[in-house]
């Protein structure tokens, strides 16, 4: 009933197996991949046909963690899995990209990815997983894909790389010094295709080296998978790439000049329009045949690329008239809103970038619910990137992929500098607001976060700027780097890569790469030349931090205590009666964790000492010898019960009230009369000795022991 074919390779420190013709055989393929115990499901579909007038590459991939994979039911109201997590998402795209480009070019038939974890074992991350399972059903379902291609994790340290870290390594990066890197590598057996990390502070040869070292441990699982396909691919789907060379002969000679006129012109406005003019103006002089042609768009574009491509590489000039390593006039100001915690306008060229940061409290922190358990973060960035600002019309609505990609990759590139949670107990959001683009808006996230951050008052260790890179490599080898590029410059080269770091190091490395050729050799050129880039905007930047860094005063305050785990009980009270007396009286939040940490916040500082010294009165313990002020709370034949210190009370003999011998405690004293005590000691159970007439009830002085004549 099942033809099954299963191949398994020792993979580092686990065993590989890809395995299909079991499950899901409707599907033009289908691979289970299998690392330790965590399995992932890869399904593809495609259409046999091209949809009329379709003008662009209708891939789709989705990545779905299921609940039931790691032994847990959903949260939330309906206990089902609803919209993507943001994990999800980012897998998804993580997938898409090297995948993409390496589909025969001029197909543009719907295609469907869909990865489902079926097994988690809270060990190995199933993002890699899925991208294997994906490239392997790929390769078995007879879609014209030129793969495979295989992914790979990859840590440091103590100077050595790790293949495949354990989630728990991975996790809180930032609070484990000991792990410097988290890579993720995707490539062909030939070449590196994408690259994505998070790094604290790497330099250009050991990110370079994390690379290649991921891209030697990929080749035994490309190598697992043709084994598979020998043995189960099906056949290939009929393609060949329509031929439009006739066509594009006709547009090139009826538009090159204007579309190379066009291209001059440095405004992205006046540029865009002009290219808009040069093809209705090729489209004029094409016949009815011509014009309804479904390459036409693909012709039109070749003969964008091709304009600017020879332009830089041949004559090294760029659309907006800058050398090849040069960076566009950056303008920074902080303190740009009057009411934020922190906020920066960051300008490069025609991309723009309205940043604010916002502190709260650890109420304020993400909980966020993933297959390998719950847990909170206290760092946020959201990226924002509205129809406005390309000058476009849109729909407006959640963030897209879009969005949340360009959103983590300028939250990994700001995590390495954060100050440790107990040096700054504040949860932290940044927010970016992208006004302007022409290329490079992340970057612009990442720089206008390192200045909003510091305007807030954040100690960040130092600062943080992000710049992206362009390749154009001609057939003949030929090629140009290109440091900050626009978006016409990112959409028709070869490679694009973005870089950020401080002055010290890298902290993310994100690259794409379209086409093979692309050798270590020119990747080391890439990333020094934009070493070179980081560093100028660095110190553009330094100079509109000379005003920045004070704390708002419209910020909360957080002060941190830290008290003795088994008098927790005693600050939250039965049912949190105590704490919340402290919250009202004081008016101050008050957070306290497992460990005994207590986070007291305000804006109001006199608010934070109040709660602060309700709660050190009930956990501090009261010293002999010292004076404390009391209250009166009983009377008694024997004495008085005082309450002097929080919640504790001490009995005043009768004969320690005063110098002379006294009928009744009630002589002298009344219930609710404050009065100054000394802690004498206490007695053989326990109880607190107090003592009033050693101590002046008008000063709180205790009085000196008059000295006996000899």
């Amino acid at each position: 009933m099942f033809n099954e074919v299963k191949k398994s390779i020792q993979w580092g420190e686990e065993t590989l197996t890809l395995e299909t013709g079991k499950v899901a055989r409707q599907a033009d393929g289908t691979v289970i991949a299998t690392l330790g115990e965590t399995s992932v499901m890869a399904n593809v579909t495609f259409a046999k046909q091209q949809k009329p007038g379709q003008d662009f590459f209708p891939l789709t991939v989705h990545y779905q963690e299921k609940y039931y994979a790691a032994g847990k039911i959903p949260g939330g109201f309906f206990k089902r899995e609803a919209r993507p997590t943001e994990k999800e998402t980012l897998t998804a795209r993580l997938i898409d990209r090297p995948i993409r480009p390496l589909f025969v070019p001029g197909f543009k038939n719907e295609v469907l990815v869909m990865c489902t974890v079926l097994s988690h074992d809270l060990v190995n991350d199933p993002d890699i997983v899925a991208m294997i399972a994906a490239s392997a059903a790929l390769t078995i379902s007879g879609a014209p894909f030129m793969g495979p291609i295989a992914g790979a994790r990859v840590g440091y340290e103590d100077g050595e790389y790790i293949l495949n870290p354990t989630v728990d390594d991975m996790q809180g990066l930032r609070n484990n010094p000991d792990q410097r890197l988290d890579l993720v590598v995707a490539g062909t057996k030939d070449a590196v295709m994408m690259v994505e990390s998070e790094a604290y502070e790497l330099s250009e040869d050991e990110m370079l080296g994390a690379v290649t070292f991921a891209h030697e441990q990929i080749q035994p699982v490309i190598d697992l998978i043709i084994d598979l396909a020998e043995d189960a691919a099906k056949e290939p789907f009929e393609f060949k790439a329509p031929d439009y060379s006739e066509l594009y002969e006709t547009v090139k000679a009826a538009g090159e000049t204007a579309m190379k006129e066009a291209y001059a012109i440095l405004d992205k406005q006046e540029r865009v329009a002009a290219v808009a003019a040069a093809k209705e103006a090729i489209k004029e002089g094409l016949t009815e045949e011509q014009l309804e042609d479904e390459n036409l768009g693909s012709a039109l574009k070749k003969l964008e690329s091709t304009v600017l491509r020879s332009t830089v590489v041949k004559e090294g000039k760029r659309i907006d008239g800058r050398a090849l390593d040069e960076v566009r006039p950056i303008q920074c100001e902080t303190g740009f809103l009057p009411r934020t915690h922190g906020s920066a306008l960051f300008t490069r060229g025609e991309t723009q970038g309205l940043v604010v940061t916002t502190l709260g409290t650890g109420d304020d922190e993400q909980m966020i619910d993933a297959l390998h358990g719950n847990f909170r973060s206290n760092f946020l960035l959201h990226y924002n990137f509205p129809p406005y600002s390309v000058g476009e019309v849109g729909r407006v609505g959640s963030p897209g992929r879009r969005e949340i990609g360009h959103g983590k990759l300028a939250w990994r590139a700001l995590q390495a500098v954060l100050p440790a949670a107990t040096d700054f107990p504040y949860t932290i959001r940044v927010v970016s607001e992208i006004t302007e683009s022409n290329g490079s808006s992340s970057m612009a996230s990442v720089c206008g976060g390192s200045l909003s951050m510091m305007d807030a008052g954040v100690p960040l260790k130092s600062a943080v700027a992000g710049v992206a890179m362009g390749l154009v490599l001609e057939d003949d080898g030929e090629f140009a780097i290109l440091t900050d590029i626009l978006g016409d410059e990112d959409h028709l080269g070869d490679m694009d890569f973005k870089v950020a770091g401080t002055e010290n190091g890298i902290t993310s490395l994100q690259m794409d790469i379209k086409v093979a050729g692309i050798t270590p050799e020119i990747m080391k050129k890439a990333l020094a030349q934009a070493k070179a880039g980081r560093m100028h905007i660095l110190g553009e930047m330094n100079k509109a931090l000379s005003g920045a860094g004070e704390f708002s005063a419209h910020a909360p305050r957080i002060e941190t205590m830290q008290i003795p785990t088994d008098k927790i009980r005693e600050v939250i009270g039965s049912g949190g009666k105590v704490i919340r007396e402290i919250v009202e009286t004081s008016g101050a939040k008050v957070d306290i964790n497992d460990e005994g940490i207590i986070k007291i916040a305000s804006a109001n500082g006199e608010a934070i000492q109040k709660a602060y010294d309700m709660i050190h009165s009930i956990v501090a313990e009261p010293e002999e010898g010292v004076v404390y002020k009391g209250k009166v709370v009983k009377l008694v034949d024997f004495g008085a019960f005082v309450n002097f210190f929080g919640k504790r009370d001490g009995l005043v003999h009768v004969s320690q009230i005063e110098n002379r011998r006294l009928n009744h405690p009630s002589d002298v004293l009344k219930e609710g009369q404050e009065v100054f005590v000394k802690l004498l000691g206490f007695d053989d159970r326990g109880k607190v000795r107090l003592g009033m007439k050693m101590v002046d009830q008008e000063t709180g002085k205790e009085i000196a022991p008059e000295k006996k004549e000899d």
